[in-house]
């Protein structure tokens, strides 16, 4: 099966969230299982610079004034992942983020640059470009790619059939009519602007989000942002497949990015971490003070208000707190003054950086990972294979992958971290507290550790359920193994 995979970022090509990650390891296990695979991407210049074997392979036809546009083939630089790249110096040739600029302001002709990037996609596909490569299928992913499956449903004649696949569903991609080029007729209205989430969402053959539970959140007005009717017209053509990890890259027995690597049942070189992470960090080294880690956006969404709210706690019980993340600029500044006052128990690095986030889910001890609505969520992921267990709201992503902790799942051998239900500073305080409290029993603490660091969330699974999903929706019925069990039936109901 030929698969063409187009996302606005992929890691180490370009990144600012975790929706890289996916763009990067889920095509990477999709080939294991025999796809032909090709990722499309816009032509970022920190991604061309990366690209490895670059060439430009044709010129790509005019699309609303835009006719500097050219197609670049290459491959991963870390892997032989077919890699292909619009670009357009007028769109993405520019300092500054993937989305923003460097005053944070979002990009104002952003509405442009993705109903281009969409309209080159779609063109690809049809083969109107001349690389001899036609895809069966299209998944398409988040709103920058929204007009996707709107351009393939309205070609007249033979087209590959699409998926489309929401992350988040606050990230929409609302734009007002006189930002957006001719589109067409379509049905983008969305509260007096045009959506491009919205088109993803109506248009694609099929449609996924990442994981079981958030696809049952976003069926709500709570969750659903405005377009849980949409979502709920779609019927059993929505479903929701669980993201996974790429165990080649987040693994602490092969981490290159650690100062000492180490396993489940060999865990001196999570201790060699820590100290070095303090270390790095300005902490005092005392191996027995609990670490609380938080690598995330600094947002509402990720409860990083309720984490400065927490801070005077967090101070006062005899741990340290090591933050990585960036976001809100209030928030941000008041993270960097907390960690001037506190200085032995508050480190607060402003920004992303991929080193020191390995760096920080191998050191800690605690992650804390709360949300108000999360998705999937990869950070919880990632600590529980590193073996710090992670402290987390039960919502979405967080709910399907941390067993809470209480004597009835320690018992059973299923306690993998700490899980708290009210989106408040007190409830994750709660939580916090009882993680802190088990850390100073480090027989059981090592227990939950063991359980949360033998749990697998690698790709392959997850893939594999997409494949089922790519050839059912290409007319070829999906054919399961006849020994999964357990957790793989939401994944069986979903493929249909």
């Amino acid at each position: 099966m030929r698969l063409l995979f187009v996302t606005s970022e992929a890691y180490p090509l370009a990144k600012t969230g975790g929706l890289a990650d996916v763009s990067r390891s889920l095509p990477a296990a999709l080939k294991r299982q025999g796809a032909d695979i090709t990722v499309l991407m816009p032509a970022y210049p920190r991604a061309v610079v990366q690209l490895r074997d670059a060439k430009v392979v044709t010129r790509l036809g005019p699309a609303f004034g835009i006719t500097d546009g050219l197609l670049i083939a290459g491959t991963f630089p870390d892997c032989d992942l077919p890699v292909l790249l619009v670009s357009s110096a007028t769109l993405f040739g520019r300092d500054g983020g993937l989305y923003q600029d460097n005053e944070g302001a979002d990009w104002g002709d952003n509405a442009l640059r993705f109903a281009y990037f969409s309209k080159a996609a779609a063109d690809l596909a049809l083969g109107r470009t001349d690389i001899g490569w036609l895809p069966d299928l299209v998944h398409a992913n988040d709103w920058h790619t929204g007009l996707l499956p709107y351009f393939l449903a309205h070609h007249e004649g033979a087209r590959p059939r699409t998926v489309f696949t929401t992350h988040n569903m606050a990230f929409q991609g609302n734009f007002g009519h006189g930002d957006v080029p001719d589109l067409g007729h379509g049905d983008f209205e969305f509260y007096g602007k045009v959506s491009y989430l919205k088109a993803g969402l109506r248009y694609a053959d099929r449609v996924t989000t990442v994981s079981p539970t958030y696809a049952r959140e976003i069926l709500t007005p709570e969750y659903g942002f405005g377009l849980d009717g949409v979502l709920a017209a779609r019927g059993s053509d929505f479903c929701g497949i669980l993201n996974g990890i790429d165990e080649t890259i987040w693994n602490p027995a092969t981490d290159r990015f650690l100062p000492a690597n180490y396993r489940p049942r060999e865990t001196a070189g999570k201790r060699v971490c820590k100290r070095e992470l303090q270390r790095e960090l300005g902490l005092p080294p005392a191996p027995d003070v609990p670490v609380i880690g938080f690598v995330s956006r600094l947002t509402h969404q990720k409860m990083a208000d309720a984490l400065i709210e927490a801070l005077p706690w967090i101070a006062e019980r005899g741990a340290q707190l090591a933050v990585v993340g960036e976001g809100d600029r209030a928030i941000e500044a008041t993270l960097a003054h907390a960690a001037e006052q506190h200085p032995t128990v508050i480190a607060a690095t402003v920004g992303y950086d991929e080193t020191l986030a390995h760096k920080l889910q191998a050191g800690s001890d605690i992650l804390l990972a709360p949300a108000r609505f999360e998705p999937c969520g990869l950070t919880q992921l990632y600590a529980l294979k590193y073996g710090t267990l992670p402290v987390v709201r039960r919502t979405g992503g967080l709910a399907d992958t941390v067993v809470d902790t209480n004597n009835l799942s320690i018992c059973d051998r299923t306690a993998s971290g700490f899980v708290f239900d009210d989106p408040t500073t007190d409830g994750m305080i709660s939580a916090l507290s009882r993680a802190l409290a088990l850390y100073r029993d480090q027989l059981h603490w090592r227990l939950v550790q063991l359980q949360a660091m033998t749990r697998t969330f690698g790709w392959d699974r997850s893939a594999g359920a997409y494949m089922d999903l790519y050839r059912g929706v290409t007319g070829i019925a999906p054919k399961w193994r006849e020994e999964e069990t357990g957790d793989d039936e939401d994944m069986r109901r979903a493929a249909g």
